[in-house]
C-alpha cells in the first residue's frame, strides 16, 4: 500500500500524536545489528564508528547504555510515502524556527519526530498548526 506523496496533501493530513514515554540515542563502539536486542530498541542504525539504537531511557538505563540527552518522538499521523519530497525538510523547518530540534526517521508508514522532551507539548502545537 503506497503512501502519500504530495506534500500539500501531507502537511493539510498532518496529525501529530505524542507516543507515551521517553526515548534516548545510544551509540556501541564495535557492536552490529541484533547486539543489545534485549534492551528492546525500536529503532537501531549500523555506522562506522558504532551501532547506533533508538530505546526507552528506562531500558538505556538498565543496560547501562549512555545518551546524551532525552527525547519525546512525535508520530506525523499520515502515511507518507518513502518518496515523498519536502516533508522532512518542511517539519524540521518549522520546528527549526521555533528552535526545536528534530531527529526524524521515517518508518513505512509514518515519520517520527523526535524532539527535546521539555518542549515536546509545544512540538506538537507547532506541527498541529501545520495542518490547518
Amino acid at each position: 500500500m503506497a503512501g502519500e506523496k504530495n506534500l500539500e496533501n501531507l502537511l493539510r493530513s498532518i496529525a501529530p500524536t505524542l507516543i507515551d514515554g521517553e526515548f534516548v540515542f545510544c551509540t556501541i563502539k564495535k557492536s552490529r545489528y541484533g547486539d543489545f536486542a534485549t534492551a528492546r530498541p525500536i529503532a537501531s542504525f549500523c555506522e562506522a564508528e558504532g551501532l547506533t539504537l533508538v530505546l526507552p531511557k528506562l531500558a538505556a538505563d538498565k543496560h547501562g547504555l549512555a545518551y546524551d540527552a532525552v527525547f519525546r518522538c512525535i508520530s506525523l499521523g499520515v502515511h507518507s510515502s518513502l518518496r515523498a519530497v519536502g516533508l522532512t525538510a518542511a517539519v524540521s523547518g518549522k520546528l527549526a524556527e521555533h528552535g526545536i530540534s528534530a531527529n526524524i526517521i521515517a518508518a513505512y508508514f509514518h515519520d517520527h519526530v523526535f524532539v527535546q522532551s521539555e518542549l515536546a507539548d509545544t512540538a506538537i502545537g507547532i506541527l498541529s498548526d501545520m495542518g490547518k
